[in-house]
């Protein structure tokens, strides 16, 4: 047993609760869920008494935002995301003890009995200070409520918390030109009252706890937390002047609610004693989970939450007095996709629900690539093309080939029967040296919290079953010496009951699925690494294929959809460039702009840009001219159209011919080109003036 099981009984993991007021994409996945349900799987597996807890965090500005957009109420909002994301958990395997929410009763009542005790004993201080106030809505503005200029980059589409474009975190009164979002006037400056947490008190508290009694932490969650300490900490308000969230339970502070980030890690609590209370024979008293020394907490969150874990709610709960501290907080950094950041307002995500509807029976290979990019120290990409390498090369062609290997051939040779493993050759010696300490390797990362790692060990194992097979070459053994083949698939079998017990934390479908095919229920973690967990005799269940090979065009589909998100977002970004300097009406007198008549067109020889017009002027005598835009049409598209084009410009020779003017095209979003038409019949050589 490692130094942490003989320290703690139980462990009570968290995963950061996700925003409802939207889907949950693969960058939430790969930075908190997914490593937090491994982590899970395997205290279970191992028998260790694990609770796991979740909720949806159904407070703060954007949701009201999105509910004045929608025009629909803040828990219309919350009830919608709310069920989405929990469905969407159930079906992708993410197997929370409880999966709630911060709208619930409970969780009220517990948050705003916890704001109470730290304001009775004096725990909170009382600060007037300065916010932006709107008159025509007659309320003050929480820092999404208000955009403007940011100072940095100059984005004119700035929040009052941050700038999207250039990523700076700012505060409302560094915005230029700033407006309210509500009723698109500029604000005024009031004095308004709020509660704070003085971080500044438990500083030196925090400074020994983190830097002195935790630097096996991830060295990125260490250095976010150092960087916080070496700066001198301020007090933080634990209160907002906003109407949807808890009420500050307190005299003279009506119209404030809590802070979202005070109330939400609250969520982890009221969702515990929401689950003891429903399960008390399974789980006990929720005091054993959260304030029992001999509790392990551990909290899985993606690095933009670093704080908010590791110093804010960890003082409020010292603040408190009677619970325990996080223990580990093994936060992942970022995941982009295909070489962009991650972006919900931009649509730029792959979201879990439209995967499992896309993708229908591939949550394992989903949680295997995550798994295998995961950002755990730095930020990583995520890419379909990848996405189907891994699927194809590893799953299929590694871990799938081997188990259907072993599966097909004992069932080819000895009806699906274990043979008896008979005497051993060098060969097969030296296999079962290779996967017997695996158990130790595997426990070695997932204790350190290092996924990756871990699900490459499982991965080995059946490169060690492939190589095994080929090596031995069952299939011509089989003509000369039959026993031998027994001693083969024997082994080979063990080996295929071991991945099914190395991959249960990581694929927990395929894994169930691998045991149906071996016709075992459940093997215990323990017995990880033994060779005789398939005793000769024993009948396994008819072959079939663990995983299926990912086709171009199901992945074209995917990409396909990118590129449309793509394209919607520049059109919406799109914004006209800026107006030329003065030109007098004489400058505009001299350009001669007519509409021709499209006779003929055709592709220019030896060049990729250019189409020859043929023009009826109207003037009796055609008129050729070369224009660059065969990259957006074909010339059977524009013959029999009515353009225009300038005729009086010096004529200019491309490619050996001779240009006589230039067609007129206006310059879309995306940087294609569309050709000006007329909207009526108009007669060839019209001026335009």
């Amino acid at each position: 047993m490692t130094m942490k099981e003989t320290q703690f009984k139980r462990t009570t993991v968290t995963a950061a609760l996700p925003y409802a007021n939207g889907g949950v994409h693969i960058g939430h996945l790969a930075g908190v869920y997914v490593p937090a349900d491994i982590y899970v799987r395997y205290l279970r597996l191992k028998k260790q008494e694990v609770m796991f807890v979740c909720g949806s965090d159904e407070h703060g500005v954007p949701i009201t935002i999105r509910a004045k957009k929608e025009g629909i109420t803040p828990q219309d909002v919350c009830d919608r995301y709310h069920e989405l994301i929990k469905k969407s958990f159930e079906a992708f395997g993410i197997s929370f003890d409880i999966y709630s929410r911060t709208t619930s009763k409970t969780h009220h009542q517990f948050a705003s009995d916890f704001f109470k005790k730290l304001y009775d004993e004096g725990k909170l201080v009382e600060k007037e200070t300065e916010q932006y106030y709107d008159e025509q809505a007659h309320q003050f503005l929480a820092d999404r409520y208000i955009m403007g200029e940011c100072p940095y980059c100059h984005n004119e589409n700035a929040y009052g918390d941050q700038c999207e474009r250039c990523g700076h975190d700012l505060s409302p009164m560094e915005l230029i030109n700033p407006h309210s979002t509500i009723s698109g006037s500029k604000p005024v400056i009031r004095p308004t009252k709020n509660w704070y947490l003085p971080l500044n008190q438990y500083q030196p508290w925090l400074k020994k706890w983190i830097l002195d009694d935790h630097s096996e932490w991830r060295s990125n969650v260490y250095g976010q937390c150092k960087s916080w300490l070496d700066m001198d900490l301020q007090p933080r308000a634990m209160t907002r002047d906003l109407e949807w969230g808890i009420p500050v339970p307190i005299k003279g502070a009506e119209g404030k609610v809590l802070y979202v980030w005070f109330d939400a890690p609250i969520g982890y609590i009221s969702n515990t004693i929401e689950l003891c209370k429903a399960h008390p024979e399974r789980f006990g008293s929720w005091e054993k989970w959260w304030k029992q020394p001999d509790t392990r907490l551990v909290h899985f969150i993606g690095k933009d939450n670093i704080v908010f874990h590791c110093i804010i709610f960890p003082s409020m709960l010292k603040a408190y007095g009677d619970f325990i501290l996080p223990d580990n907080v093994p936060a992942n950094e970022f995941l982009n996709l295909e070489d962009d950041k991650i972006s919900t307002s931009r649509n730029w995500a792959v979201w879990l629900h439209e995967y499992l509807q896309d993708m229908p029976g591939k949550q394992d290979v989903l949680r295997y690539v995550l798994t295998a990019n995961a950002p755990e120290t730095k930020d990583n990409n995520f890419t379909w093309r990848d996405f189907q390498e891994r699927n194809n090369s590893e799953l299929v062609a590694i871990y799938g080939n081997f188990v259907n290997r072993a599966l097909q051939l004992t069932k080819k040779y000895w009806n699906g029967v274990v043979p008896a493993c008979g005497e051993l050759q060098d060969v097969d010696r030296q296999t079962l040296a290779e996967f017997t300490d695996v158990k130790a390797k595997l426990e070695g990362y997932l204790d350190q919290f290092k996924f990756r790692e871990a699900q490459k060990e499982a991965m080995n194992l059946a490169r060690i079953g492939n190589k095994y097979i080929t090596e031995c070459e069952p299939w011509k053994v089989w003509k000369t010496d039959a026993k031998r083949v027994e001693t083969i698939l024997y082994i080979s079998l063990q080996l295929v009951a071991n991945l099914a017990i190395a991959f249960e934390p990581f694929l927990p479908f395929s894994s169930e699925k691998l045991r149906h095919l071996i016709n075992m229920e459940a093997f215990d973690w323990v017995e990880l690494g033994k060779t005789d967990l398939l005793k000769a005799g024993h009948q396994l269940a008819e072959p079939e294929l663990l995983f299926e090979k990912l086709e171009d065009d199901v992945i074209q589909k995917q990409l396909d959809k990118l590129e449309a998100t793509r394209k919607a977002n520049e059109t919406a970004a799109y914004h006209a460039a800026p107006v030329k300097e003065t030109a007098s009406f004489d400058d505009f007198e001299k350009l001669d702009i007519r509409v021709g008549h499209i006779k003929h067109c055709e592709k220019v020889k030896k060049s990729k840009k250019l189409l020859q017009f043929t023009i009826d002027d109207g003037t009796g005598v055609d008129r050729t001219i070369l224009s660059g835009i065969a990259a957006y049409y074909e010339p059977e598209q524009l013959v029999g159209k009515d353009v225009l084009f300038v005729a009086n410009f010096a004529p200019r020779t491309m490619m050996g011919i001779e240009s006589q003017g230039m067609i007129l095209s206006a310059v879309n979003a995306d940087g294609t080109l569309s050709v000006t038409t007329t909207i009526d019949k108009v007669n060839p050589g019209s001026q335009v003036g």
